[in-house]
């Protein structure tokens, strides 16, 4: 079995030239997709709108547009160098604590907060499960479902729940489209009017927390631009580039590589720009159903009511049938987040063992291992933070807040990439060059106000 984190020349694929042949190579962005709709969608974006109404429709496009540039950096570090992402910031300048560098630290500390994320989205899942068979309570299905999950992905079943749960999320979000379509015929539709008044980048002082949350994990979040490094290598994007040139390296080979991987991040750039499309129209669609319906209901979503209040952005506008396609929809959505999540923090974490010295994560049998305990462990943790503390909203808000600052590292890193160790003939265009430092400068002062809010 070929190792995709062990490049080597056994491992070299040309990259596809046509369009259509690219699209057969697309992946690792979806994986992501399946991942964020769930918690930033259909929770804390509905959430969103349904407590700030129209006003801070903007920062959805903002949090899905600004932060593709770093993503797309990201992506192109892990194909040209064939870095797992641990080991990247192991390399950023700057004090070391054992074997790893300070931003390792930081990464491991940030994610042991976004636990409380996760527990919210173990919520969400035993709530629809409650609702469907309301025989056992609410905690009973929270464990069961973490046990599913943890056995799935221990099994290594995860093409296959991978698949059908991105062709689920496609009919879910057909049926959203047409939910917001439907609600134009209703007593809650909204004009052209509403939707610009939520275009004019006002930031009540009340919503501060509450938009910095939203801006943190809808779109790509600093932890998923993260785990985008693992889906590309295990994709097979650095691997089919072959191993990195070294000074003993003829030209030929030089030349050859180069060519691989211009052609390698073509593709990876439109798996990602694809998803873009998906996850933003569907951002969007959330927003504006709980700012048109939830919010002049004053409904907002919390507790043991989070799905059944989410439930009235259909009913309300296709007609009370509508509950039970949500319910199953709304289940597969959020389930799919959670088993992509499970899958994506099993490795990312045992890259992290691996940094700090506790396994190696190299070796292909020790990094399995890692992955199939975490497996087990992870979505239990979830399960249990959920039971305690019942408000799977705020946990997920909160989780956004941290990937905000979570994505303070994530630029950091990013501008090491593209600043200093990046080859020059990779260097991108001016324009390009422009769209990423406007994504980093938002990025940073984003996070910084809200921290400044946060504090005081």
């Amino acid at each position: 079995m070929t190792d995709p984190y062990l490049p080597s020349e056994a491992t070299i694929l040309e990259a596809p030239t046509a369009f259509k042949e690219r699209l057969k190579h697309l992946g690792p962005s979806l994986i992501l997709s399946a991942a964020i709709v769930g918690s930033g969608e259909l929770i804390a974006t509905t959430a969103l709108g349904a407590k700030a109404g129209f006003t801070l429709f903007w920062i959805i496009f903002i949090g899905c547009l600004i932060k593709v540039a770093v993503q797309l950096e990201f992506g192109k570090h892990t194909i040209l160098t064939g870095e797992t992402a641990m080991q990247a910031f192991n390399q950023l300048p700057g004090p070391k604590f054992g074997k790893a560098n300070w931003s390792v630290w930081g990464i491991f500390i940030m994610m042991l907060l976004k636990l409380f994320q996760l527990g919210g989205i173990v919520g969400g899942v035993a709530i629809i499960l409650q609702m469907v068979l309301p025989v056992f309570p609410v905690s009973f299905y929270a464990i069961f479902a973490a046990l599913i999950t943890s056995a799935l992905v221990f099994r290594g079943y995860y093409r296959m729940i991978e698949k059908l749960a991105i062709y689920m999320i496609f009919a879910f979000t057909v049926f959203t489209l047409t939910s917001l379509y439907s609600v134009s015929f209703t007593e809650y539709a909204f004009t052209f009017g509403d939707v610009l008044s939520g275009m004019s980048f006002s930031l009540p002082k009340e919503m501060v927390l509450l938009a910095i949350g939203a801006f943190g994990i809808t779109g790509v979040g600093g932890d998923e631009i993260i785990q985008y490094n693992y889906w590309c290598l295990e994709k097979g994007y650095a691997a089919y580039v072959g191993p990195k040139p070294t000074e003993q390296s003829g030209q030929n080979y030089k030349n050859e590589w180069a060519v691989r991987a211009k052609g390698w991040i073509k593709v990876m750039h439109l798996d990602a720009s694809i998803a873009l499309v998906i996850y933003t129209v569907v951002t969007a669609a959330f927003y504006l159903l709980g700012a048109s319906i939830l919010h002049r209901q004053g409904i907002v979503p919390e507790g043991f009511t989070l799905i059944e209040h989410l439930s009235k952005i259909y009913t309300l506008s296709l007609g009370a049938w509508a509950k039970y396609v949500f319910l199953a929809g709304a289940f597969v959505v959020l389930y799919s987040t959670l088993f992509a999540a499970c899958a994506s923090w099993t490795r990312q974490y045992s890259d992290i063992f691996g940094q700090l010295g506790w396994i190696d994560f190299f070796d292909f049998n020790q990094r399995k291992k890692s992955i199939a305990i975490l497996a087990w462990a992870m979505p239990l943790i979830w399960a249990i933070l959920f039971i305690f503390i019942n408000l799977p909203v705020l946990m997920v808000i909160s989780g956004g807040i941290i990937g905000s600052f979570i994505l303070i590292l994530v630029v950091v890193a990013t501008i090491n990439f593209r600043y200093v160790r990046q080859p020059a003939e990779f260097r991108p265009s001016k324009l390009y060059d422009l769209i990423l430092l406007l994504s980093i400068v938002s990025i940073f002062s984003i996070a910084v106000y809200g921290l400044v809010q946060f504090i005081f």
